[in-house]
């Protein structure tokens, strides 16, 4: 490896930056550069090559109209991202990078020899075009040239210095284009469900190392002590847990949350100093999906409804099949106790299935109770 090209990469690998890399048609030597350096298990979450048509177009949930194009590698780099949000550490810069190419082959090519790469952040979108001059390099050649190109728009979207010789002619000048996203922006893209969710880091980094999210979801219509309390309780039962509280924008027999109203909701957690995601999964099956290994704190009045075949369409076998998919993820719910038709009740009240035992923590009385609710202090404020 170059020396300048290590350098690069180490300063990637400092920068405190997580990326899913999906790429197709070239740019193959910068996966061998990233990943063969120290540290490269902490910025590169993962890495998938959809080189085939049904590949291509099973990561993307749709068949792109042109597999070379600046649409595929945007795409591709969106998908990327909404994987990254899923896998990242806390704290940590998230991006999704996408490239598509169409280089020198075995056989002549009709079409340019050309490549896009592009890279998305919360805030960002970025992408390069670069058309080869045909006939002047060898494929690996051209592939050395895309893979210089898709380590410095990492390197750029890690806010690393990328002095990077590219080796590109002046015909080949590269086209670049972006877009920024405000906060309005960032919501929309939750609500509408392009992006899956946006993480407020609000609380003072830890020093210990958190493999789990801890998630207390919920309306949070006020936030209330009650709310801080449980959520504070539940985390000190797990150790490995970073605490989040979570709004889903959608719900699931009402119209979606306003950007307004999330953005108010949202400022309680600011003036707490707690750090909250908003996303846009109402059900717990797909939060599981969301915040795969994660720890949900729920009352015992939803851990009843959790278990009840009911909510299933009457079918107890779809609700165990659902639960045990969700199990398998290594979801857990630490379940508080709450006054039920003015009786207080716990997890050791409910009948939940021995399949599922294992999934259910309680969290004793002892530990946490506060009989209040957003709804009552709602009513008391005449809200």
């Amino acid at each position: 490896m170059e020396s300048r090209v290590r350098a690069v990469v180490e300063a990637i690998h400092s920068s405190r930056s997580q990326a899913v890399i999906y790429l197709a048609g070239g740019a193959s030597q910068a996966l061998g550069w990233l990943l063969s350096v120290p540290g490269a298990s902490g910025t590169v979450l993962e890495v998938v090559v959809p080189y085939s048509r049904a590949s291509m177009a099973q990561l993307l949930g749709k068949m792109p109209l042109q597999f070379t194009s600046k649409q595929a590698a945007e795409d591709m780099a969106l998908a990327a991202y909404n994987r990254a949000l899923k896998l990242s550490g806390p704290g940590l810069q998230v991006m999704g990078v996408g490239f598509t190419g169409s280089l020198a082959s075995s056989h002549p090519k009709r079409g340019d020899h050309r490549f896009y790469v592009s890279t998305w952040t919360h805030n960002c979108l970025r992408t390069s075009h670069v058309t080869l001059s045909k006939g002047l390099r060898s494929r690996e050649e051209e592939d050395k040239v895309s893979s210089y190109f898709l380590l410095k728009a990492i390197a750029d979207t890690c806010r690393v210095s990328a002095t990077i010789h590219s080796d590109i002619q002046e015909s080949e000048i590269p086209e670049e284009s972006g877009e920024q996203f405000d906060e309005d922006q960032e919501l929309q893209q939750v609500i509408n469900g392009q992006v899956c969710m946006k993480v407020y880091n609000f609380s003072v980094p830890v020093e210990r190392d958190c493999s789990r999210k801890v998630i207390l979801p919920g309306s949070f219509n006020p936030l209330h002590d009650g709310h801080l309390r449980l959520l504070e309780v539940a985390s000190s039962m797990c150790e490995d847990g970073l605490p989040f509280f979570e709004i889903s924008a959608v719900n699931a027999d009402k119209p979606p949350l306003s950007i307004a109203e999330i953005k108010s909701r949202v400022e309680q957690f600011r003036k707490a100093g707690k750090n909250v995601i908003i996303s846009n999964q109402p059900y717990f099956y797909k939060k599981a999906e969301l915040f795969p290994g994660s720890a949900f704190i729920i009352g015992v009045d939803t851990a009843a409804r959790l278990v009840n075949p009911k909510y299933y369409g009457g079918d107890y076998n779809r609700m165990l099949a659902i639960l045990l998919e969700c199990k398998s993820t290594g979801t857990t719910f630490f379940v508080g106790g709450r006054k039920i038709d003015g009786v207080f009740k716990v997890l050791e009240d409910l009948d939940i299935p021995e399949e599922l035992r294992g999934m259910f923590i309680s969290i004793p009385e002892e530990k946490f109770r506060m009989d209040i609710s957003s709804t009552e202090i709602r009513k008391s404020q005449g809200l």
